[in-house]
């Protein structure tokens, strides 16, 4: 018999990814001044640069034409840095400004504090074992 599907782990997945989004839906915009969206990819600038836009879109699990809009936004706002790639003439790199730094201080803040929200119901050691579970998961689903 298969499984229910609302006792599958991609089922219930997604619905703890719509409910800690609709949170932070209104999170971002109120703690940072930036969409969700932006918010996100300024995140990710931050804590991996420097970074190609194909590394943002990777990084960002978006695709190219939406972290490149994405970059550009930023860019346009002073929040982040478009250079030429060092390597590639025709590839760019991308880095936190420095006010960009001070917003990427305040959503890692919030991140944190919504992490702690969302996964305060658990033990550190539960904690741990969910993480350690989850990178699993992703290394085994990522294609070889």
């Amino acid at each position: 018999m298969p499984t229910p599907l609302d006792r599958t782990l991609t089922y219930r997945l997604h619905q703890l990814h719509k409910l800690t989004d609709a949170d932070s839906q209104s999170a971002y915009p109120a703690q940072t001044g930036l969409s969700m969206s932006d918010g996100r990819c300024l995140s990710t600038v931050g804590a991996f640069e420097p970074l190609s836009v194909k590394e943002l879109a990777e990084k960002a699990n978006l695709n190219k034409g939406q972290a490149s809009r994405a970059a550009q936004a930023l860019v346009e706002q002073g929040l982040v840095c478009k250079a030429d790639h060092p390597a590639d003439g025709r590839g760019v790199v991308l880095t936190l400004t420095a006010s960009g730094r001070q917003v990427f201080k305040t959503a890692m803040r919030m991140i944190d504090q919504r992490n702690a929200e969302i996964f305060g119901c658990l033990t550190e050691q539960e904690q741990a074992s969910l993480s350690a579970m989850l990178d699993r998961l992703v290394a085994h689903a990522r294609p070889r």
